[in-house]
């Protein structure tokens, strides 16, 4: 407490009145340093600052000397008064030999956020050749973890260990708060360790680390440790501790907590309630955490916000609108939180009126817009697919910064608006704002679509700079943009030097690898992936699974099967769904269909992956009794289900049934066809001759064919030699992809077959103007699990001579039998 007015004012008059008979010199300065000290408190009322002016002012008319104690708790006392400009004058007058003046100094920027100047201060001290003390450091380090200055701080750690401070309380309890919140937990439990004094507050700091890093096991550990010691946990421990068990929805140990709890008489602290409902919230046990709720007589605001949010993370929506209206009508007014913790779990069309509601009751109760629910509002339109109500809330904002902006980045990407993402981008930084980790990391996914290498490029330059390649999901997200724009060799370096992996960069590379015709590596990748204890999921298999397919390796698969029996994958849906199209693929189609038929829930994807299966067999009569079987089941079927089915018909050669059900998929479903479905009819007129009615299907397309049409039809050409066809279609086929081979090869073959020799040769002179060489083919076959692989004229197998020769056999003998 301040000291009261009368008895200052009566000290202050004693001390002015006096003479230098009655009091020594050093008398004064030891009452007038009292007094002074008395001033000096943060945020004090405006009359207190005033007395210390008085203060002042009687000091200098006193004509004493103030350069000692008496002037360090003078630049004190304006430092907590917040009265800078008058420190800033005392400092300067004072003797800067003594570390007092620095430490007030360095304290003072550090209260107002200058966290750079006080560690200037803290280098000019050292400049000056000031030695700094134990009450210098514990602000210099808070400093550096504002800054999050690391480097700086181990260097400033070692100044103090050599000084001999490291295990002051102070000092020690300050580096390891800044190791805790700045992700070097290690350093912080290795100092925590060797200080021999620990209170409450040190063991919260340790304890609450160790929950930021994700490592609920040794929070824990540590408050057993604590238990065991002469400190006492208080609430801010329990909460921790109960933090951990719902990020890990370890409800066992919730609930032996919820025990400790009630007997110790913690449980209605409302910290520690809260975070209990959300503990159980979050493992499910609804009851219970509606039970404990019911128990508070007056719920506060967040009370409110963690049964609701509990209840919204379960998916009980009209639940949750329910205890909003009880909040309501409670008469706690529903803040930020409480309506942003809605607005992430309406992301499905069906929902969006909910989330307008919300909106309606943001602007007619004036709710303010923070940051927060912006960003929730602009999340949950861009989810629904109301792009343009995002965009409303955005220009709307008058304080835009890199959050929202990334909010509009991640949402165009996920809408393919990826030049608006872009665009989004630019603003940021023409607006002087700087991105971070995420904006970065969602901005990538935007060149990938774009296929802009360049730009890409000059991202990864800035993440390097700014030292953040080290994050997990920034470099999957590099690795990703590099794959996606026919870069593997870049991925496959970036993703080399990651010093962490979770399983979401595994997948990326092994998909990638997968995608780009590269089956071997990514099987290699996936083998590595389990070596290195990364924990596979539904996509590692399912990637893993399609390399099989596109090798085609049978054994690999099956052994890649019998890992998910023995496993938690065996019932997973998309798991089961690759697993189908593993064994369809490697020509099993009878174990592809034991899979299916085993599954104990079937959806959408494994109804198409078992379709597709017998469609791309020929088996036509299964594939359409599986059609109308998943049909009866309750599923409606998608353009993958029509793609087997005129895929079964192309096999089959039936070219009007085919083109039935292309037509049933555009009137009977409304579903609009994609390009490969008009490559797959293209393929069904082409195989049956029919290549002037393909020709006219293609010049109805509603947008521009791509290569895959076009080159559809070149193959028919090729098969019943029409020129003229062949030519146009190579034409737009050389345009679109100048650099591939096959189109010119397969246009040479029809001219030569035409007897076309001149054209034959300008087809191939155009191939070597423009420097396109003929890519060789390759084959392969799999023996014992092993696969091998050919190209024309290999030597390279160790056994070829006998290959060889075996072949030249089995030519003789296919003649023998009337075969040219």
């Amino acid at each position: 407490m301040y000291p009261k007015n009368i008895s200052f004012n009566r000290r202050f008059s004693q001390i002015a009145s006096l003479g230098s008979f009655q009091y020594t010199k050093e008398d004064l300065i030891s009452k007038l340093a009292s007094l002074l000290q008395s001033c000096s408190h943060p945020n004090p009322d405006p009359q207190v600052t005033q007395q210390g002016q008085q203060l002042h002012a009687q000091i200098i008319v006193s004509g004493i000397n103030h350069v000692g104690l008496l002037g360090s708790r003078l630049l004190g006392m304006y430092i907590l008064c917040n009265k800078f400009i008058d420190a800033k004058s005392v400092f300067y007058k004072l003797d800067l030999v003594y570390a007092s003046p620095w430490n007030w100094m360095i304290r003072g920027f550090t209260m107002m956020g200058c966290f750079e100047s006080a560690i200037l201060v803290y280098f000019k001290m050292l400049g000056y050749g000031t030695c700094p003390d134990k009450y210098t450091f514990p602000y210099v380090v808070k400093a550096c973890g504002r800054l999050g200055a690391v480097g700086l701080a181990k260097s400033v750690h070692r100044t103090i260990r050599i000084m001999g401070f490291e295990m002051d309380v102070y000092v020690g309890s300050s580096l390891i708060k800044l190791y805790a919140e700045n992700g070097c937990i290690d350093d912080a439990r290795q100092l925590f360790d060797k200080l021999p004094q620990r209170d409450d507050v040190l063991w919260n700091v340790i304890l609450n680390g160790y929950l930021k890093h994700g490592d609920s096991k040794h929070v824990v550990l540590l408050f057993n440790q604590m238990r065991c010691s002469d400190t006492r946990p208080g609430s801010v421990t329990y909460a921790c501790v109960l933090s951990a068990c719902a990020s890990d929805a370890n409800v066992n140990l919730g609930t032996q907590m919820h025990g400790v709890l009630i007997k110790c008489g913690q449980v209605a602290d409302p910290q520690v309630l809260n975070t209990l409902i959300a503990v159980y919230a979050k493992c499910r046990w609804l009851f219970d955490a509606r039970k404990l709720f019911d128990s508070v007589q007056e719920a506060g605001s967040v009370t409110w916000n963690v049964i609701i949010g509990g209840h919204v993370q379960n998916g009980l929506m009209n639940e949750a609108l329910d205890l909003l209206r009880e909040m309501i009508f409670a008469g706690t007014k529903p803040d930020t939180i409480t309506l942003a913790s809605f607005l992430p779990a309406l992301s499905e069309s069906a929902s969006i009126n909910h989330g307008k509601e919300i909106h309606c009751y943001i602007l007619r109760q004036n709710v303010q817009l923070d940051v927060f629910l912006k960003n929730a509002l602009i999340d949950m339109y861009f989810k629904c697919r109301e792009v343009e109500m995002a965009r409303n809330v955005f220009t709307c904002s008058s304080d835009i910064d890199v959050v929202i902006c990334t909010a509009m980045i991640s949402g165009y990407v996920l809408n393919g608006m990826n030049f608006d993402a872009l665009e989004t981008f630019r603003l940021l930084l023409n607006k002087q704002m700087k991105p971070n980790a995420v904006t970065l990391s969602s901005s990538l996914p935007a060149c990938a679509g774009l296929v802009a290498l360049k730009l890409g490029k000059e991202l990864h330059g800035q993440i390097l700079k700014n030292g953040l390649e080290g994050r997990c999901h920034v470099g999957t997200a590099v690795v990703d943009m590099y794959a996606k724009c026919g870069r593997l060799d870049l991925a496959h370096q970036v993703f080399d030097k990651m010093s962490e992996k979770d399983s979401v960069c595994w997948n990326s590379m092994i998909t990638s690898f997968c995608q780009n015709g590269q089956p071997e590596k990514a099987i290699e990748l996936f083998r590595e992936m389990g070596s290195e204890g990364a924990k596979y999921d539904s996509v590692s298999i399912s990637a893993a699974l399609s390399a099989c397919a596109n090798i085609p390796s049978l054994g690999y698969g099956k052994a890649i099967h019998g890992f998910m029996t023995r496993g938690a994958l065996k019932t997973d849906l998309y798991a089961e769904s690759a697993l189908i199209d593993m064994y369809a693929k490697c020509g099993n189609l009878e174990s592809a269909r034991n899979v299916f038929d085993t599954m104990p829930i079937k959806n959408e994807v494994s109804w198409n992956s078992i379709i597709s299966a017998y469609g791309n067999h020929g088996h036509l009569h299964e594939c359409l009794s599986l059609f109308h079987e998943m049909k009866e089941h309750g599923f409606h079927p998608d353009h993958v289900t029509f793609l087997a089915i005129i895929s079964a018909c192309d096999h089959t050669g039936l070219v009007d049934e085919g083109y039935h059900y292309f037509k049933s998929m555009k009137n009977d479903y409304k579903i609009a066809p994609r390009m490969e479905h008009y490559a797959c009819i293209i393929d069904l007129y082409g195989r049956a001759g029919r290549l002037t009615e393909a020709y006219e299907i293609i010049k109805s397309m509603p947008f521009d064919p791509d290569a895959g049409v076009w080159g559809t039809l070149l193959g028919a050409c090729r098969v019943h030699g029409k020129v003229e066809l062949a030519e146009t279609a190579s034409s737009q086929l050389f345009e679109m992809d100048p650099t591939n081979s096959g189109y010119y090869v397969l246009l040479s073959n029809v001219q030569a077959d035409a007897g076309k020799w001149e054209d034959v040769n300008k087809t191939r002179n155009m191939m070597k103007l423009r420097g396109v060489e003929k890519v060789p083919g390759y084959s392969w076959i799999e023996v014992n699990n092993d696969t091998y692989v050919f190209g024309a004229d290999d030597t390279c197998n160790p056994r070829a001579d006998e290959i060889y020769s075996l072949l030249r056999n089995f030519v003789l003998v296919v003649k023998d039998e009337g075969y040219n």
